[in-house]
């Protein structure tokens, strides 16, 4: 089992020994043949059973029946991506499954003037699933008009990321499995601070979606912000309907001692262009971070995070990661209907090697 070079190192078998050694197939069974578009798709039962599922997919000693054989997955790049593009691809292939890539939606008839809605019509013979990245946050709805297959949102603008968000908080799970209990001791409760915009940042937007549904695991969600309204329309019923407290402040040192996890991202897409967060919201390893706390990036960052935090045991950014693959297999081996073809081992003898 391969992990991250530096910071923090996340042993998922933690995460399965607190789930008893099982994954909770019927949590996912909702998700089957769908195309995932938006995180109010999961709830908490979801995302931890999706969670588990990654946890026995990235540890060794689990057989794998070549579960996605014979299905081709089509990777429709109209954005620049690294991470995102590159472990769903891995993802598919090291379960032998098939990819048909754009990486590039300038090699595809859009440069033409070709639009979305023909695309999808094509793609209905071509692959299994799509999965898309898209600058314009109405792209889902101009590709879904003619396809048929399931669709996976990698990111539509200002929209979401649904994935990302997943792979949030399969870190945050491996690192603290307590809040996967409804139970959550207090003293193992998360205090999350979100320095960004949420209204104006995908992945951040749909982090805070699924933080929203950990009721008795996080405690408090703190918004450092530039921006008197950070939340925008579409989050403000969510977090109204929320018995987690959440509040909105601009001063991030004055907060800092006190998040247990701080999520932070550098980029916001506001009208047709991306902006940086000023410069007052940096991160080092001289900022006055509590002890024992976690930073969260989803990537890539700028000098909003600087490297000076890499060797500390606050990065949890490489270590969240380091989990893409995992939980993009865990995605589409769902997603395809493919979950019979993961074979467990024995659940004692599960059990018996995550405790030895």
């Amino acid at each position: 089992m391969l992990s991250n070079s530096k910071g923090l190192r996340l042993d998922p078998n933690r995460l399965l020994r607190e789930s008893g050694g099982r994954v909770d197939r019927e949590g996912l069974q909702p998700l089957v043949g769908q195309s995932i578009l938006h995180p109010r798709q999961f709830n908490r039962r979801s995302v931890i059973a999706m969670a588990q599922l990654a946890a026995l997919l990235e540890t060794s000693n689990v057989e794998i029946d070549k579960p996605l054989d014979g299905k081709i997955a089509i990777t429709a790049f109209f954005e620049a991506s690294t991470r995102t593009r590159l472990s769903f691809e891995s993802a598919m292939l090291r379960l032998d499954g098939k990819i048909l890539s754009v990486p590039d939606g300038q090699v595809t008839g859009i440069a033409k003037g070709e639009s979305l809605a023909d695309i999808g019509e094509m793609f209905n013979t071509y692959g299994d699933v799509v999965i898309i990245r898209h600058p314009d946050t109405d792209s889902l709805e101009r590709i879904g008009r003619n396809l048929q297959r399931p669709l996976i949102n990698a990111g539509n603008g200002s929209g979401h990321h649904p994935s990302q968000a997943l792979i949030d908080w399969y870190a945050l799970l491996k690192w603290r499995p307590e809040l996967c209990r409804p139970d959550c001791p207090e003293d193992r409760r998360v205090h999350i601070g979100i320095i960004g915009t949420p209204g104006s940042m995908r992945a951040v937007k749909s982090f805070l979606r699924l933080s929203l549904m950990f009721t008795g695991a996080v405690s408090k969600i703190t918004v450092i912000s530039e921006l008197a309204d950070p939340v925008g329309l579409e989050l403000t019923e969510p977090i109204e309907e929320s018995p987690i407290p959440i509040v909105i402040v601009n001063d991030v040192q004055k907060v800092l001692p006190e998040l247990d996890v701080v999520y932070v991202n550098s980029i916001a897409f506001l009208g047709d262009d991306y902006r940086k967060m000023d410069s007052r919201y940096k991160l080092q390893r001289s900022s006055d971070l509590k002890p024992g706390s976690a930073i969260m990036h989803p990537l890539a960052r700028n000098d909003e995070l600087s490297v000076d935090l890499d060797e500390s045991d606050h990065n949890l950014y490489f270590a969240q990661a380091a989990g893409a693959v995992y939980i993009r297999q865990a995605l589409l081996t769902t997603v395809l209907d493919r979950l019979h073809k993961v074979v467990l081992l024995d659940r004692q003898e599960l059990i018996g090697r995550i405790e030895s």
